[in-house]
């Protein structure tokens, strides 16, 4: 399967946000956006001047894949499926993003980042219903039970993600048990109910592959 393996805070100055793709680190003082760096590349200012409108786009659609840990064909084919799917794109978009199983493992606060989460799923650390699924694209179901395997549940990194569940607990269409590492994936989250991505335009993402 074909990854990022570059440097990750390039892609966070890149797009002049956090995109929290190193966990702790991005809440840290050492995290590149915090200490104002700037975009990469030879002399950046002098590319800061009047922006078209399908630079705006293409940089939309570089935030969401890039925050998601996709590559370009992997987040070409969601999109295509969202587009036949009944409803608006964007949102049908979102919510496959959202159910995809290293995502699930994320916002489960199994993982410090979306990356940690999917080494997990590749490793075999992480069951779906009581079934080993190592597979990071899985598409979770609402019912769907979501845990860690028992033989992995001494993992440190596991342990240490956790403590995020005690300082800000899970999205509302989770739920998950500490104790047990294990969690729910109660229902398909609508587009509002993902706030810590209301700054993405969506739209843009669509009038981009449209064309």
């Amino acid at each position: 399967m074909a990854r990022y393996t570059g440097p990750r805070c390039r892609l966070c100055r890149a797009e002049g946000k956090k995109l929290f793709l190193k966990g702790e680190r991005c809440k840290s003082d050492k995290c590149p956006v915090n200490r104002k760096r700037p975009a990469p590349g030879k002399n950046p200012k002098a590319r800061a001047g009047k922006v078209s409108d399908y630079a705006v786009q293409l940089r939309e659609k570089q935030k969401l894949k890039r925050t998601y840990g996709l590559m370009e064909k992997q987040f070409h084919l969601a999109y295509e499926k969202a587009l036949r799917m009944p409803g608006k794109t964007g949102d049908n978009l979102f919510a496959l993003l959202e159910r995809r199983l290293d995502n699930v493992v994320y916002r489960l606060r199994f993982a410090t980042s979306r990356s940690q989460a999917r080494q997990l799923v590749l490793h075999g650390h992480v069951t779906v219903n009581g079934k080993r699924v190592n597979v990071s694209s899985f598409s979770v179901k609402p019912g769907d039970a979501v845990a860690i395997h028992p033989t992995s549940q001494k993992l440190e990194l596991i342990k240490a993600a956790l403590q995020e569940y005690t300082r800000s607990g899970v999205m509302p269409w989770l739920s998950v048990d500490p104790d047990a590492l294990a969690g729910k994936f109660v229902a398909v989250p609508a587009r509002q109910d993902i706030t810590d991505m209301g700054d993405i335009r969506e739209q843009l993402v669509v009038e981009l592959y449209s064309k």
